[in-house]
């Protein structure tokens, strides 16, 4: 398939009835699978064009647009946010392309979003009359992810896409763990640590709920400090509302998730919010945690899968350095008073051993995002920024992390709890 941006243009004008385009620019945000631009029309419209290079990408392409052709004008003013209005397919060299309404804005990565939370342009925050102040970034994405959970079963049920109890969810972690523990490469410590999660029925307590599924930076739409749009709706399904928040487990700031889930649990408890819950599950993080853990496992099951030396390499640095932050939480933990204050190794444990379900947490932990997995389980323990302790190419990692979640390999194996059947057969990435 031809991806060039003039190609792109004439695809889109295909599709679109009357679609004259005077300009064409490139769409650099999606990842490998796709080939993109935004066409500016000559009515002063803008339109987004995706173009799949694989056959794979084709379906996940194709799920997107399911999905947001479910979105009924009366589902969308229950939203805080902007969803992209699904316009047109064109069939191109046996590949379909699709077109969007384009949102204006940009997305940016997880720890400029941190800081950006943590602080906001004065600019940005200037009160308009008669118009409600901009709240910070971190109450938005509260508010976007109760939003998006409070969304009704029913779209999607109707667009016939997965619905997973939490025992599902459960089982298909565990099927991860299992599958990357069959490679021979996941150290023997991860792997208990793992188990000891999965193994604790409290953490798995939780009432399933409407998700994005595969949430990421990548899928904010950003301008001047506002969250004005998400994208990236190929994993939509009823699950664990934890998937949601397994993306900001990567933030260097280990305040970012905890405020996040905050201003998410507040929003919950507002009255006038159709709230999925009236709280959280305590367990939330600790889910969010296990996922974003699992990302590397996943990762290295895609490698071996496809007998790719290079990205196997990758993953096994990765939980090598994963096992290494692990081991220093189980040590710091091991000097540590029995009520948490700090011990001969001036490290404060909330709980005792290392493991993130419930009983203790550890210390800064890389994800495949590459930056550090936040120490605190709870909102009251994130007074600290989790330190850059690794010498990792932070960069470089977050790649890694952004080619597994643009993979097949987030989708449960074949034959294991909760897989989608044939009439679900969508991959459950991005």
């Amino acid at each position: 398939m031809s991806t060039s941006l003039e190609h792109l243009a004439a695809v889109a004008a295909a599709g679109v009835p009357g679609l004259a385009p005077v300009a064409v620019g490139p769409s650099p945000d999606d990842d490998a699978d796709f080939r993109s631009a935004v066409v500016l029309d000559a009515e002063g419209r803008r339109w987004r064009v995706r173009a799949p290079v694989t056959p794979e990408a084709e379906v996940r392409l194709e799920t997107e647009h399911l999905v947001l052709r479910s979105f009924t004008p009366a589902i969308r003013s229950r939203l805080p946010f902007l969803v992209p209005t699904a316009v047109a397919t064109v069939e191109d060299e046996r590949l379909h392309a699709v077109v969007h309404s384009h949102i204006e804005g940009e997305p940016l990565g997880l720890d400029a979003l941190a800081r950006m939370a943590a602080h906001p342009d004065p600019a940005h925050h200037r009160h308009v009359p008669s118009a409600e102040p901009l709240p910070p970034l971190s109450v938005q994405l509260g508010r976007v992810l109760a939003a998006v959970h409070a969304l009704p079963p029913s779209l999607v049920l109707d667009a016939d896409l997965p619905s997973y109890t939490a025992g599902q969810c459960r089982e298909r972690r565990l099927a991860e763990l299992r599958r990357a523990e069959a490679t021979g490469r996941v150290p023997a410590a991860l792997v208990g640590r793992w188990e000891r999660v999965l193994g604790d029925d409290a953490v798995w307590g939780f009432v399933p709920r409407v998700v994005h599924g595969d949430l990421q930076e990548d899928d904010l739409v950003i301008s001047r400090g506002r969250v004005r749009g998400v994208t990236g709706w190929t994993d939509l399904h009823v699950g664990d509302p934890a998937d949601d928040f397994a993306w900001l487990i990567g933030a260097r700031d280990a305040r970012f998730a905890a405020a996040v889930l905050e201003a998410y649990a507040g929003t919950c408890r507002n009255r006038t919010f159709r709230a999925p819950d009236a709280d959280p599950d305590p367990h939330l993080l600790d889910r969010a945690r296990l996922d974003a853990e699992l990302a590397v496992a996943r990762w290295l099951v895609r490698g071996t899968d496809r007998g790719d030396a290079a990205t196997v390499a990758d993953a096994e640095r990765m939980l090598a350095a994963l096992e290494r932050d692990v081991s220093r939480a189980a040590r710091g933990a091991a000097g540590a008073a029995p009520d948490g204050t700090p011990g001969p190794a001036g490290t404060r444990t909330p709980g005792g051993s290392g493991a993130p379900g419930g009983s203790g947490a550890p210390g800064p932990t890389r994800t495949p995002g590459g930056s550090t997995l936040p120490r605190p389980s709870s909102p009251a323990a994130a007074d600290t920024e989790a330190p850059d302790t690794e010498a990792l190419d932070a960069g470089a990692v977050r790649g890694a992390a952004a080619r597994a979640h643009g993979s097949a390999a987030r989708a449960a194996p074949d034959g294991a709890p909760g897989t989608p059947g044939p009439a679900q057969g969508r991959s459950t990435t991005r």
